[in-house]
């Protein structure tokens, strides 16, 4: 076949194997791509390794910093947590991988773009979909998914072509990044087993958490937190020093079964302790600066938001005209929240902000209240009108 492929490559068992494959079953010069989005590799050892099963030439991108501003902070804004619970960790990386992997592809004037998924999940979606958006007439080539690949196959292409692999990777599939660690395979395949211990990294088991609590204070701008217990910190820095503190107390693990896009249920396990912490923060500042008509129709947006990322489609223009509305609704979205983390548990405990709509004046129930109660029976009678009525007529046609 020849020409030249540009790879994402993690450095892992499958796209390990795709180096191969790509040069010795398809004849492709093969260009590597690894981006760093937070995940806790040895960079060099992927380059080396990249190098060693063949690449012609290895890209690396230090992105962390692209990926908190311009993915996780809009799904800070959106509240994105897919089906009320996984905060998009592993799908807001992907369209920037893809960025990243059609600048090479333009640079070294590539004929096609692989990845290492498999046809069972939903990274396949998110790699491929955008791809084509943006780079409509490479070819795009899975060779896991095209040659249907099994564990058990590529047990045998390890040996086979000798590549090194690091033990952890033998009984769980992990993705990592800034915003949240992902954790399937092995004994996780089972929904009815609990989580081993082994698989958690960031989060401390919630009975051994501290007896004592700690208190977080969390000061968002324009819906995207800047400050953390009062000290600035640049948006990466806020979400490491966070994924620490929450983790400690056991913060951040989700177990829950998960609608892939692909059509089956899968059981997910993360470790989210910074998304899971700011998202309730942020939720419940908004619930302080906003109205019920604005909190209402955000709720409807921030889901269709959420879905469309998750199901793969960034690159879809509906994504961005909802985020017109997000950042509108956010413009008010600044102050102070303030969360008791405790065994596991996430607690806000208190907000502030220029912006809010409490008045306690209204609100009191003591003698200097300036809500006059006497307005409360007329607005009963009006507002319970339409179902005064309908029940009227029901009973009549009884």
């Amino acid at each position: 076949m020849g020409g030249k492929v540009v790879l994402a490559y993690s450095g892992g068992l499958d796209t390990s194997i795709s180096i191969k494959l790509l040069s010795e079953k398809y004849g492709y010069e093969v260009y590597t791509v690894t981006v760093d989005v937070g995940q806790k590799e040895d960079f060099d050892e992927i380059a080396n390794k990249a190098y060693m099963l063949g690449a012609k030439e290895h890209f690396f991108f230090d992105a962390k910093k692209e990926f908190v501003e311009n993915f996780v902070h809009p799904a800070i804004k959106a509240n994105a947590l897919y089906e009320d619970k996984y905060p998009l960790s592993s799908a807001l990386s992907r369209p920037l991988i893809v960025l990243k992997l059609v600048e090479v592809a333009k640079k070294v004037g590539a004929d096609a773009i692989a990845h290492g998924c498999t046809g069972k999940g939903n990274d396949q979606i998110r790699f491929d979909v955008t791809i084509k958006a943006l780079l409509p007439d490479v070819k795009i080539i899975a060779p896991i998914r095209d040659w249907g690949l099994t564990r058990d196959v590529e047990a045998e292409l390890i040996r086979k072509y000798n590549i090194p692999l690091k033990p952890k990777r033998k009984i769980y599939s992990v993705d990592e990044n800034l915003w949240g660690r992902s954790i399937e395979c092995g004994p996780l395949e089972d929904p009815a087993q609990e989580p081993p211990e082994e698989v958690f990294q960031w989060t401390i088991d919630p009975k051994d958490a501290p007896d004592t609590p700690e208190y977080v204070e969390i000061c968002f701008e324009k819906g995207v937190p800047v400050k953390l217990n009062g000290e600035k910190l640049s948006p990466v820095e806020l979400i490491s020093k966070l994924n620490e503190i929450a983790g400690k107390h056991g913060v951040g693990r989700i177990d829950h079964i998960e609608d892939r896009t692909v059509g089956f249920k899968s059981r997910e396990v993360y470790e989210t302790p910074a998304a899971l912490t700011i998202i309730e923060a942020h939720k419940d500042l908004e619930k302080l600066v906003l109205n019920f008509n604005e909190l209402s129709f955000k709720k409807l947006v921030d889901n269709e938001w959420t879905n469309l990322v998750y199901r793969g489609l960034w690159a879809d223009p509906l994504r961005e005209e909802l985020e017109a509305f997000i950042n509108k609704a956010s413009e008010r979205v600044s102050g102070v929240v303030r969360l008791k983390l405790y065994k596991g548990h996430v607690i806000v405990v208190g907000r502030s902000s220029p912006y809010s709509l409490y008045d306690k004046l209204t609100a009191t129930y003591e003698k200097h209240s300036t809500f006059d109660q006497s307005w409360a029976k007329g607005f009963i009678e009006l507002w319970s009108m339409p179902t005064v009525v309908s029940r009227r007529i029901l009973e009549r046609l009884k």
